[in-house]
């Protein structure tokens, strides 16, 4: 093997690695705010009420999805307009992030 091939394979082996880590997905669930999660905890608030205010105190919007919860990047403004309700998302996961690149109201 020439000292070309071997750096080429750990180079490939790295982008293979960078390319699973990112995957398009599309995810079902209700938005809310990491701080709360499934459950949110103010009173006499609703779950939109909630995970506004919750946002207000510096918290992340998240998805919950099953017994999964994500962190979600992107624009703030259109994700707040799904604030506490059923949604599906596109975007890139990487980890437990998902970078929002379509947001909408699940049927």
């Amino acid at each position: 093997m020439s000292i070309k091939q071997l750096v080429f394979i750990p180079a490939f082996v790295l982008v293979a690695v960078f390319m699973q880590a990112q995957s398009s997905q599309t995810i079902a669930g209700t938005v809310t705010d990491s701080m709360c999660g499934k459950k949110h905890m103010m009173k006499n608030a609703t779950a939109t009420q909630c995970t506004r205010e919750c946002m207000k105190s510096g918290s992340d919007y998240a998805l919950v999805s099953g017994d999964k919860m994500y962190t979600l990047k992107g624009d703030k403004t259109q994700i707040d307009k799904f604030a506490g309700l059923n949604v599906v998302i596109e975007g890139e996961t990487t980890g437990k992030t998902i970078n929002v690149r379509t947001i909408k109201a699940a049927q």
